[in-house]
């Protein structure tokens, strides 16, 4: 039997899968390294988590590897798959990646700050482990190429568009593996017009037609569209120059946007939506309140990309457990064909509508879409 390791590095966690190489690889341990810092846990799914003490993208590997050695111990490893977050203008597949292409993918770190530096720290630190195995980067932006030019551009000069500022989108494994989801479970579904909801610590909505990619609510930055648990979502170009004006530097300005906004800014409580919804401060209801508005207004501009809506998917952290949040956004959505249906939404569906469009809860997984990627180029 040959192995498969995924390492999908976030801003604060590594998530990682083994799988049996096969051309559907077949899982065979999961897990995740949270809360990275002074305080890290390991976790391996059905079973407690266990604090592994300081650790950071790098240092957390010998712990994952020490994690599921029994699992691989003895198995050839064919290769390791990692989700990159920014691939840019130029990258739109997988490949194996280069020390020219880690070079190229360096240079976008100033685009998502809060993944980019980890993901390649993570790719460093398994090429150390695991010298010679091919390393294959799997890019978020890459689901979204190909966008309408309308989608694609801002309305500044022609020359910065040329130059690579324009909508690249995000979240594209995700929204990758919930297509490839509905292709099997769903193929009628599949071929229509879907809005696909992602909604974690970091949060964003593709519009989908045919399986691909419309339209999305991130753009240049992994910054941009709704609220997230630390990010600001959407923003008035001009509150950027006002804070310039007030003397905030980029340093600052960028730590504010990234680490002090969204839920956590707009609550003063946290970051965390679990947190938030058992608050009873009415900070936290004002979060979710502007939370649920930005999703709704986002769910009209993507059915109205689309030309109508057959589905809508629920998937993420949030997404996927967070009934409430669903219901909030379902409300008074009769308009778009979508009927909430409680029990069900409560239960975390599947299905949780009763009207001719249908609202789905589908667990994503990213580290599948990896892995696969993986058994394509070993």
């Amino acid at each position: 039997m040959s192995i498969i390791l995924t390492l999908n590095a976030g801003s604060s966690s590594i998530k990682f899968g083994v799988y049996e190489a096969a051309p559907e690889p077949v899982l065979l341990q999961v897990g995740q390294v949270e809360n990275l810092g002074p305080t890290a846990r390991l976790c391996l799914k059905g079973r407690d988590a266990v604090e592994i003490g300081p650790a950071d993208h790098a240092s957390a590997l010998p712990a994952i590897l020490q994690a599921v050695k029994p699992v691989i111990d003895g198995k050839p490893l064919v290769g390791v798959g990692h989700r990159i977050v920014h691939g840019g203008k130029n990258f739109a597949e997988p490949l194996i990646l280069s020390e020219e292409v880690l070079t190229q993918l360096a240079a976008l770190e100033p685009l998502a700050p809060l993944h980019q530096p980890h993901n390649l720290r993570t790719v460093r630190a398994a090429q150390e482990a695991f010298p010679g195995v091919p390393q294959i980067g799997c890019f978020d932006t890459a689901f979204h190429v190909g966008h309408p030019f309308v989608n694609d551009t801002f309305a500044i000069p022609r020359r910065f568009y040329e130059k690579g500022v324009r909508r690249y989108g995000f979240h594209g494994l995700s929204y990758d593996y919930i297509t490839s989801h509905l292709r099997k479970a769903y193929p009628e579904l599949a071929k229509g017009k879907v809005v696909v909801v992602h909604l974690g610590n970091g949060a964003s909505m593709c519009a989908i037609e045919n399986g691909q990619s419309i339209g999305s609510t991130m753009g240049f930055s992994a910054l941009d569209g709704l609220p997230m648990g630390t990010r600001s979502g959407q923003l008035d170009p001009g509150v950027l120059l006002y804070l310039m004006e007030q003397g905030f530097s980029r340093e600052a300005i960028t730590h504010i946007l990234y680490k002090e906004s969204g839920l956590k800014g707009l609550s003063g409580i946290s970051h965390d939506m679990r947190t938030l919804l058992a608050s009873d401060d009415p900070r936290a209801q004002e979060a979710i309140d502007y939370y649920v508005f930005r999703i709704r207004r986002e769910l009209g501009a993507m059915a109205a990309i689309l030309g109508g809506l057959d589905a809508l998917v629920f998937c993420g952290g949030i997404g996927e457990n967070a009934a409430p949040i669903r219901a909030q956004v379902l409300k008074d959505m009769e308009f778009l064909g979508l009927h909430l249906d409680e029990e069900a939404n409560v239960q975390n569906g599947p299905l949780i509508s009763t009207g001719p469009v249908e609202a789905l809860v589908i667990p994503t997984d990213e580290e599948r879409i990896i892995a696969r990627a993986v058994a394509r180029l070993t």
